[in-house]
């Protein structure tokens, strides 16, 4: 038993292998289907549609808690896996389902960032951004992480002001709008959430939105400017191809590069 717990570790953690990798992958699909429902079903839809939206979240949600459960079982500290942030996030966003209080299927978007570790062995490069390896993982975790506080926030607001105030939040888009202009401090002032609640996350907005949110700007700034100054050579001992101007040997393994850049 105790070989089978550390066999299933392995290709739960081991994202190497081609069991690891695409466990990883069906778990990212998973993810933006249940997103792509959770902002559909803001909309109003025929009653048929919102039965297989239901129907399908219900078995991404049985598979989540098989996902959850057999990584507990194959942690070796249960306390400290208890307490992880990765897995308190995947338990925020089963347990409100299962006791049916708030949809926080938008905080499913946090696993984003555990599943960046697949990026490096997928066949793919974003030119325009010379997007590759170390180098297109941070300007990822950059995008990915504007992109997640917004869309977080966006939900929040959502499920917070909805019920009381449906005229000016009637579905994700207007909460994503609201988000995006309290977040800029542009402040239209359209829109005004009416709950303690909504009114305390409108200064949570207010506040990320004049601290963090430039930071990461910043950050990205930074990595465009880093991997413009960066040409492409191949490197003869494994293959890594994108090097400072001045390099003489590669970055990754140390190798002598055939031609100086």
């Amino acid at each position: 038993m105790l070989s089978l717990r550390k066999t299933v570790a392995y290709h739960l953690d081991n994202y190497e292998s081609a069991i690891g990798r695409g466990i990883d992958l069906i778990i990212l699909g998973l993810i933006v289907i249940s997103l792509g429902m959770f902002i559909a079903e803001t909309y109003p839809l025929p009653e048929t549609i919102q039965f297989y939206f239901h129907l399908a979240d219900l078995i991404i949600l049985i598979l989540f808690s098989l996902e959850y459960s057999i990584r507990f079982w194959c942690a070796e500290s249960k306390t400290k896996f208890f307490f992880s942030l990765f897995s308190l996030i995947d338990l925020l966003a089963i347990l409100p389902l299962l006791f049916g209080f708030l949809d926080m299927r938008f905080m499913r978007i946090f696993r984003w960032f555990r599943l960046l570790r697949i990026i490096r062995f997928l066949d793919f490069e974003i030119s325009i951004f010379r997007i590759q390896t170390e180098d297109g993982i941070i300007l990822t975790r950059i995008l990915l992480t504007l992109f997640s506080i917004i869309f977080i926030y966006s939900g929040l607001i959502y499920q917070v002001e909805h019920q009381i105030n449906p005229d000016a939040l009637k579905n994700f888009f207007d909460s994503l709008y609201f988000c995006i202009v309290t977040m800029t401090t542009v402040g239209f002032g359209d829109i005004t959430p009416l709950s303690d609640a909504g009114r305390a996350l409108t200064l949570l907005m207010i506040m990320t939105g004049v601290t963090f949110i430039p930071w990461q700007i910043k950050d990205l700034i930074e990595q465009l400017i880093k991997t413009a100054n960066k040409v492409k050579i191949e490197c003869p001992g494994c293959g890594f191809s994108l090097h400072d101007t001045d390099a003489n040997h590669c970055k990754n393994c140390g190798a002598q590069l055939e031609t100086k850049i």
